[in-house]
């Protein structure tokens, strides 16, 4: 059973999927060793998780060892229809389209709760949520699930606190490969990728305000200045704020910073970042995106609102033309540049992400007995998976490091060193 565009374009799907399939080293190992031991085999997975070639190919992973695929995406414009079809094709069951209305979105997160999940692997925590408040009978049956991005941690969290959370969670986004590699590197490149192929306006000499130094914020920081950008950095966090000074950055509130960026990149994972009191500080011409999981960083509701004139200016860009005659650009509708407007993190930066959530998923599987009290269901990923995955990934790039001698060992574990 799936809920799709248009089943007739898996063939592009395919070779979108073969592509990253040949850059993604990881999952093939996993891929192989999953086809032998079959660690999933009776389970059903649900997944949502932005549909595009690199999470086709962790579902193939996952079905591999024999789980039973139910697949969402976790964002309506990161969706692609074509690779939607090619996992159809392979007898997955897919609910999902590009550009689905909320109604729509709801309507697949659902369909695929509704088949009674034993794992969940979710992205931004809209399975979580959905499970917990309309679908709470199938709750039971869940063994735990793994979260991808920092705001559906930001979520878990805040449940686990509230003693709402009813199964464990692994926090993948919080394992060192994930949000080292794959926040700083992998953000940093696809949300660049995604504005420069939307815009086709060159970065270098312009104002780039980057709101929120967590890891993405300081890829993208990190990536506007190589591309030559004078680069702001906006922050709640004195800690974040100090340290981008640090590293060479203008730091101030985003109401100052609204009078002088050309382009504005939201990077917060809260809401309200950019609002009424920015847009009427900005330049004529001035650009905004998210890099946000959910598109309520740059309260795109409210230009609408003041604007006299909504536009589409460019394939994916819409233009919002106010009162005195200036107009601001907004890439995505406010949702998640990289995706909406791009082909999201690299195939390399991925294949470690998503190795890290098969085998999390894999220690979900293994441990399906071990109980949990409610306050305590979220879980660290284990520091053996982190090191197992940066190991494989320096293998297959050719590198080798050191070890510890057992003398080392000692040193190291002892407090009275002579």
């Amino acid at each position: 059973m799936s809920i799709i565009r248009d089943e007739s374009l898996w063939e592009s799907g395919k070779r979108k999927i073969d592509w990253v399939r040949h850059n993604m080293p990881l999952l093939n190992g996993l891929e192989e060793r999953f086809i032998k031991e079959k660690p999933f085999e009776g389970l059903k997975v649900a997944l949502s998780v932005h549909l595009e070639a690199k999470t086709a190919y962790l579902c193939k992973v996952l079905a591999a060892g024999g789980a039973q695929m139910y697949v969402t995406g976790s964002n309506p414009l990161s969706t692609q229809d074509d690779v939607a079809a090619a996992l159809v094709h392979d007898g997955l069951n897919v609910f999902a389209w590009h550009g689905a209305t909320d109604e729509e979105y709801h309507s697949h997160i659902s369909e695929v709760v509704k088949i009674g999940p034993n794992i969940i692997i979710d992205d931004g925590g809209d399975l979580v949520n959905i499970i917990h408040n309309e679908y709470k009978e199938l709750i039971p049956q869940v063994i735990g699930g793994c979260e991808e991005t920092t705001t559906g941690i930001i979520r878990l969290m805040a449940m686990n606190r509230d003693k709402a959370l009813r199964f464990p969670m692994v926090l993948v986004n919080n394992a060192r490969c994930k949000h080292l590699f794959d926040n700083r590197y992998g953000t940093g490149q696809s949300v660049w990728d995604g504005i420069n192929r939307t815009t086709n306006l060159i970065v270098a000499g312009k104002n780039v305000v980057v709101a929120g130094y967590g890891w993405c914020g300081k890829g993208v920081a990190m990536r506007a200045k190589g591309l030559g950008a004078r680069v702001i950095v906006t922050e709640i966090d004195p800690v974040k704020a100090a340290e981008a000074v640090m590293d060479g950055f203008r730091v101030m509130k985003m109401t100052e910073a609204a009078k002088t960026g050309d382009i504005f990149v939201t990077v917060t994972g809260c809401k309200d970042v950019i609002c009424e009191d920015s847009f009427a500080n900005m330049k004529d011409g001035a650009i905004l995106c998210n890099a946000g999981h959910f598109d309520c960083e740059v309260d795109v509701a409210g230009l609408d609102r003041i604007a006299k004139k909504k536009f589409l200016a460019r394939n994916n860009i819409d233009g919002y033309t106010l009162e005195d005659g200036r107009t601001l650009y907004v890439i995505g509708e406010g949702r998640l540049v990289n995706l909406a407007a791009g082909d999201g993190h690299p195939a390399e930066i991925m294949d470690m992400s998503f190795a890290i959530q098969a085998l999390s998923a894999l220690y979900l599987a293994q441990h399906r007995n071990e109980s949990h009290e409610p306050g305590d269901m979220v879980i660290g990923v284990p520091e053996s998976v982190d090191e197992e995955v940066a190991r494989e990934k320096l293998r297959h790039w050719g590198y080798e490091i050191d070890t510890l001698t057992e003398e080392q060992e000692r040193y190291l574990n002892s407090w009275n060193v002579e």
